[in-house]
């Protein structure tokens, strides 16, 4: 495991990006605190099938209704 710290990362992002395609496990530290890991991206074997939440999702009949209006000017941060 090879663990760098931010300003090392930033200027030789590339090579520890090869480093990581190679398959060495990368962290990237601040004032010697692990902070993230590099990885490799890895597509998504298998797509998503959708559909999976049928029956047991239920919406109510008003879901679309209007807000009140005394709700809707909280949300616009007005006073009641």
């Amino acid at each position: 495991m090879k663990i760098s710290n931010i300003h090392e990362a930033k200027s030789q992002l590339s090579k520890l990006i090869e480093s990581a395609l190679a398959g060495e496990e990368i962290v990237i530290a601040k004032a010697g605190k692990p902070l993230v890991k590099l990885i490799p991206y890895q597509e998504n074997k298998q797509p998503r099938t959708p559909g999976g939440w049928e029956g047991q999702v239920i919406i109510s009949e008003d879901f679309d209704a209007e807000l009140p209006t005394n709700l809707l000017n909280l949300f616009a941060g007005e006073e009641e």
